[in-house]
């Protein structure tokens, strides 16, 4: 009962904004730790790829990107439906939050796989069902973006892009179980295999590490952003005014 009071009580967008302020320098601190240790362990103490050398290690950046655009897009998603259903306002601002990002994200997977897939694959591009149902990923982003800005009533923008978004849901599983449905030249699945995974232990954990390290950022750019659209929202609020006026008197 108390979680839910709490959770009710954060969910106004004064008091997620200061949640997000009191947040942010702590979350900032543990990401560039874990970035430092990822790092280091996906360049320095990883081994070398038996078949691809050195190349492979594109893997700690094309993978947690990878991973990333399609966890952002089901956060949208669900807060699209909490949005639609229950009107929190909060819900609104991280689906087009987190759209910027996870396009981020879905394009740094794909410009990092076309790195990686021309020494292995011999070519940039292929239309290949992983990488075609990416790029619709990436253009499902673009769509929830564009449309978000094409309507001045950030409320009716909002509710048209959560739409959008609960319908583009469907390209997510596509995109899981390409590997899977059909022949591809892209790599099965090697560390959410539900057996052992098939990767050394000595690169899989840099691997977590940085995809910890994305989830990370992804958290700090969400509350950032997120902090921006309410205060473009709220401004003419009370809570918004005081807070400019303490901040003029500082």
């Amino acid at each position: 009962m108390m979680i839910t009071h709490y959770l009710h009580k954060i969910a106004s967008p004064a008091a997620f904004y200061l949640f997000c302020g009191r947040c942010l320098p702590w979350l900032i601190a543990l990401f560039f730790i874990v970035l430092a240790l990822g790092l280091y362990g996906g360049l320095v103490t990883a081994p070398a790829d038996y078949q691809q050398g050195d190349a492979f290690r594109i893997i700690y950046v094309h993978v947690p990107a990878a991973w990333m655009s399609l966890f952002i897009y089901l956060v949208m998603a669900i807060n699209a439906a909490v949005a639609l259903i229950w009107r929190i306002k909060i819900s609104e601002v991280i689906v087009v939050s987190s759209a910027y990002i996870g396009a981020s994200f879905t394009f740094l997977a794909l410009v990092t796989g076309s790195l990686w897939g021309k020494p292995m694959w011999g070519t940039w591009w292929t239309w290949d069902a992983r990488l075609t149902s990416e790029l619709v990923l990436l253009f499902l982003y673009f769509s929830i973006i564009a449309l978000y800005n094409a309507y001045e009533d950030k409320r009716v923008a909002s509710k048209a892009i959560s739409i959008l978004a609960l319908v583009g849901v469907i390209n997510i599983p596509i995109i899981h179980y390409s590997v899977v449905w059909w022949n591809t030249l892209h790599q099965g699945a090697t560390v959410t295999k539900l057996d052992k995974p098939s990767i050394h232990i000595d690169m899989l954990i840099p691997l977590l590490e940085m995809a910890f390290a994305f989830n990370l950022y992804y958290l700090i750019s969400l509350m950032q952003r997120a902090r921006n659209e309410i205060l473009k929202r709220e401004f003419n609020s009370l809570w918004v005014k005081k807070l400019c006026q303490e901040s003029s008197n500082e």
